[in-house]
């Protein structure tokens, strides 16, 4: 019988502590979260995991330096540290290989684990993912700029937090008051507040431009996701991605912004499952 309910887990991974909340069985499905402030796998994906449970074994990670997972100095560029962090998960959780499912900085580390641990990855769904290219639009972008300056002086804040969030959605009235709260709790933890890897300052993590490395080898099936009116990572980065990855299929969603997940969140559901064979 699938597990019915969402629930919490820890393990280790190269000597870093992971938490990941679970719900279902089946086929390993792993959603990968955010880099924004207060971000963990849950609070991204509460309206999906629960749609895909009856035939996978869905999974939200909590990336190193986010959620309840180890907060640390990350001095190697991060999308290869967090490929590595992915790989080893899935071997330490018997999974064999798993679909990954990410939006935005684990948009990024979901490709990158397909590029690094192909053997470890099933098939591929990015929403809006990091590490790109505008061919349009500024760089960086205004949701990119509030995302790292969230701590620089006068510091945190819940108006702080409110004028990053409306970055991630094309209806700010989709965002809830619950949801802000439990996100400047975890921004405001100490730990999260001096090594969250996307903000200016000495902890800030190597970013590297992913869309510069060799996508034609990704032999995965991918679905690419993008909301029309994003304003994190524009929209037309999606189609220097399309163009390289050789199995990939591009989808673009209107009035839409960051999180396709949140604001179309059964649409979402709906093409996801049928991508995945659901």
């Amino acid at each position: 019988m699938a597990q019915s309910e969402i629930t919490s887990h820890f393990t280790e991974v190269n000597g870093l502590k992971i938490h990941y909340d679970e719900i279902g069985s089946g086929a390993p499905l792993i959603f990968c979260h955010g880099g924004g402030p207060g971000s963990s796998g849950l609070s991204n994906f509460s309206k999906n995991m629960r749609a895909f449970a009856g035939k996978h074994r869905v999974i939200a990670i909590d990336l190193p330096g986010y959620g309840q997972s180890t907060k640390l100095k990350i001095a190697e560029p991060l999308w290869g540290f967090y490929a590595k962090v992915l790989a080893g998960f899935i071997d330490k959780l018997g999974l064999g290989k798993a679909d990954l499912v990410g939006n935005s900085l684990g948009g990024a580390a979901s490709l990158k684990t397909a590029l690094d641990f192909p053997e470890k990855v099933r098939r591929l769904v990015l929403m809006g993912p990091g590490g790109g290219y505008s061919l349009f639009e500024k760089s960086p972008s205004d949701g990119i700029r509030a995302l790292l300056t969230f701590y620089m002086p006068p510091g945190p804040s819940i108006e702080r937090l409110k004028n990053f969030v409306q970055y991630l959605v094309f209806d700010p009235s989709t965002i809830t008051d619950d949801l802000l709260a439990q996100r400047l709790k975890r921004a405001l933890d100490p730990e999260t507040a001096e090594y969250m890897p996307l903000r200016i300052g000495p902890n800030m993590a190597p970013i590297t431009e992913l869309w510069r490395e060799r996508l034609d080898q990704v032999p995965h099936e991918t679905l690419i996701i993008w909301g029309r009116e994003d304003r994190v990572n524009p929209m037309d980065q999606g189609l220097i991605l399309m163009r390289q990855i050789p199995n990939a299929r591009f989808l673009v969603m209107p009035k839409c912004g960051h999180w396709a997940q949140w604001e179309k969140a059964d649409e979402f559901n709906r093409l996801v499952g049928d991508f995945l064979g659901n």
